[in-house]
């Protein structure tokens, strides 16, 4: 996405509530408007690249799917210290001034990555790569040096659409162009409320993010798993018990996902996540952990377990549950996902 095409993006309101990218968009829309004395951009990628079916564990109801990136240590930290040691290294050797970047700078990563040769953008909006795929973080050193550059790379995506015809809510209104009100990865992720209706069922057991547009894409079958120690993925996150997951408390929360991405979600919005799952299971077994959280201090958890059960319970045995608890509800959100269960329950 390039400058002009990132105004265009967010006058589109596909940046949903993403508000900082608004706010930073000058900024963003080029090196100098963030550091004004930049004369070069050295764009690095690292693979993280799994070699496993990602898309298997879409079938396991009662187990949770998390995104392949977030099951490991956050990228950040990882790549950020790369980075300063490999300025340290550059400013020792050739002199100049640098800032190093991953991520959380309003800096456009995927089209400075293209520029610098790494890879193209794809039509799911992600970097490809013909050695890795789509399965890379990127990072930004930014210099005063003069540094000649490298040819970009041309777009290598041709007819193929399994990206866009993949994904579950429909978030690609054209090649390149995601809408994050319906992307699965955003609303598991930086999503802050309730999530709306209209998506839970496709969201399945997909508890934060989701890869399937990149799971698909053909290019990825010249990358190789990394071996990168650092970022090695953690088995305990590898197609959690939906269970386990709804009877952790906050301390739980933390201590499973401590170091990772999933923390940042927070313990009540990680549990609307989990019970959306629960209710996509179809498994009545996962009828008392629903049932349990409708006593959670979050009407955001509330308002989920309420969706789940309706989901759940036989419509007559949800149709009483809902005679004795709806009344005693003082949360409008919660009430309302009462009235709806037994709606549904009259049809």
């Amino acid at each position: 996405m390039r400058p002009g095409q990132l105004k265009d993006w967010l006058a589109a309101g596909h940046h949903a509530g993403m508000e900082w990218l608004k706010e930073t968009a000058t900024r963003r829309a080029t090196p100098h408007g963030l550091w004004p004395e930049v004369r070069s951009v050295i764009v690095l990628g690292m693979s993280y690249a799994s070699g496993e079916d990602l898309l298997a564990g879409l079938g396991l109801r009662d187990r949770g799917v998390i995104s392949l990136y977030a099951r490991r240590r956050d990228y950040h930290d990882v790549i950020k210290g790369r980075l300063k040691t490999l300025a340290r290294f550059l400013v020792s050797r050739a002199g100049g001034d640098v800032k190093v970047f991953v991520d959380t700078a309003p800096v456009m990563e995927k089209p400075l990555a293209m520029d610098a040769g790494l890879g193209w953008q794809g039509k799911h909006s992600v970097l490809v790569s013909r050695s890795a795929g789509n399965w890379l973080f990127l990072g930004a050193l930014y210099t005063t040096l003069d540094l000649p550059p490298d040819a970009p790379h041309a777009d290598r995506c041709g007819s193929c659409t399994r990206c866009l015809s993949i994904c579950p809510t429909a978030a690609f209104p054209a090649p390149y162009v995601l809408d994050a009100r319906r992307c699965i990865a955003y609303l598991t992720n930086e999503h802050q409320g309730a999530i709306p209706v209209e998506f839970r069922v496709a969201i399945g057991n997909r508890i934060f993010g989701c890869d399937d547009c990149l799971a698909v894409c053909p290019w990825n079958k010249f990358a190789r798993a990394s071996s990168d120690a650092h970022l090695a993925l953690r088995e305990a996150l590898d197609l959690p018990s939906l269970d386990t997951l709804a009877r952790l408390d906050d301390t739980g929360f933390r201590a499973l996902f401590a170091g990772t991405p999933v923390k940042r979600l927070g313990h009540a919005r990680f549990l609307r996540n989990v019970l959306i799952a629960i209710g996509n299971s179809g498994e009545a077994r996962l009828i008392p952990v629903a049932l349990d959280r409708l006593d959670d201090a979050s009407a955001l958890v509330r308002g989920m377990a309420v969706w789940a059960l309706a989901r759940l319970m036989q419509p007559a045995e949800f149709a009483r549950l809902a005679a004795t608890r709806q009344v005693g509800e003082i949360d409008p959100g919660v009430r309302d996902e009462w009235a709806a269960g037994r709606s549904v329950c009259a049809e």
